[in-house]
């Protein structure tokens, strides 16, 4: 992948920030779908913006939320320990900062 993952695969990190991974536990047909329905608004959003369409961007970028809402990555969290949801908060003002600051050093060359 592309993005380091939590130790926990519950998040990936862009520029610093956690993102919500899918639900592992969806199978893989279900979420090859759910993927599918994900790019297909997100095409609408492009094309409604392209289209200067208020209306048509509005109710792609609601399939956008309901897809990731279904894939996991929004809404209730998927994981059962209790454990909050840091969905979109910087991973070095969360418990994942240690394993981070390992993840740059890494990535730097660093030790």
């Amino acid at each position: 992948m592309k993005y380091p993952v939590t130790p926990d695969g519950r998040y990936f990190v862009v520029r610093g920030r956690l993102w919500r991974m899918a639900n592992p536990a969806l199978g893989e047909a279900e979420r090859t779908g759910l993927v599918g329905h994900l790019m297909k608004a997100r095409r609408a959003v492009r094309d409604a913006k392209r289209n200067a369409d208020p209306e048509a961007e509005a109710a792609a970028h609601k399939a956008v939320d309901k897809a990731k809402r279904e894939l996991g990555e929004r809404g209730p969290v998927w994981w059962e320990d209790g454990a909050p949801d840091l969905n979109r908060h910087m991973a070095k003002n969360t418990t994942y900062a240690d394993w981070y600051a390992k993840i740059r050093r890494s990535r730097s060359g660093g030790s």
